[in-house]
């Protein structure tokens, strides 16, 4: 579904990835934990095509088609979505819009209402502008529901339990958990609380920019909760070497 070979990205003069390489087939649900500042939503950025994010050496392959220089768009039309850790705030547009946009009129689609359902998403919400003056909760639980809205077969998580409360990562959660049934995905956390509902069959932890190991998600987690993540300059060093 998603292949990553040897890239290298840079934002402005600064290299933000560096030699990373990634593999999610068909159906599988990935994991990626790193410290701040790691790479892990340059990574993100950097696969749906944002503009400030140049790929100076490496390949990012989608369903079989090197999207390396395609625009973002293109890449949504394939089949490709995201949440995003820090949405930006649409003045004027009503999510309820938004979302019948992006579903091509399917607002009253039972699949999508009954996930703005299980979201607890009320009318008020839908007819307010999309994040503007938005919880934390709020804009996680409507990110999720315009990611369902696309309908992908790729969906990319950035961070979507930070900043959530209990009841609110658990709505999110099983949200996702159903979301994600059949389909592939790269879910990005820091601290890995959204583990708790979904069960990823890899691992991978980003380093200084690079994919430093990969492995048992459990297995990995109980090591950064055990250790954090100095031991991931060995795993570097020991790739380098």
């Amino acid at each position: 579904m998603l292949k990553i070979e040897r890239l290298y990205v840079t934002v402005g003069e600064r290299l933000v990835l560096s030699d990373v390489n990634l593999e999610i087939a068909e159906g599988e649900v990935h994991v990626l934990f790193g410290p701040n500042g790691s790479g892990k939503s340059s990574l993100v950025m950097a696969i749906l095509g944002h503009p400030s994010y140049k790929v100076i050496s490496g390949r990012i392959i989608f369903k079989g088609i090197d999207i390396t220089e395609m625009p973002t768009e293109e890449r949504i039309r394939l089949g490709m979505a995201a949440t995003l850790q820090h949405p930006p705030k649409l003045h004027g547009i009503r999510l309820k819009e938004l979302l019948n946009r992006i579903s091509d009129g399917r607002l009253r689609d039972d699949g999508l209402l009954r996930l703005i359902d299980k979201l607890r998403i009320n009318e008020d919400l839908l007819n307010r502008h999309v994040n503007v003056g938005f919880s934390g909760g709020e804009i996680k639980k409507c990110e999720l529901a315009q990611a369902f809205a696309l309908n992908p077969d790729l969906l990319l998580f950035d961070e979507p339990d930070s900043g959530v409360d209990i009841e609110n990562l658990e709505l999110i959660g099983r949200a996702m958990s159903e979301l994600l049934v059949g389909k592939s995905a790269l879910i990005i956390t820091h601290h890995g609380h959204i583990l708790r509902y979904i069960k990823p069959v890899r691992a991978h932890i980003m380093f200084k920019g690079q994919i430093a190991c990969d492995g048992n998600p459990e297995e990995m987690l109980n090591q950064i909760s055990k250790n954090g993540y100095g031991w991931c300059e060995k795993c570097i060093s020991m790739k380098k070497s």
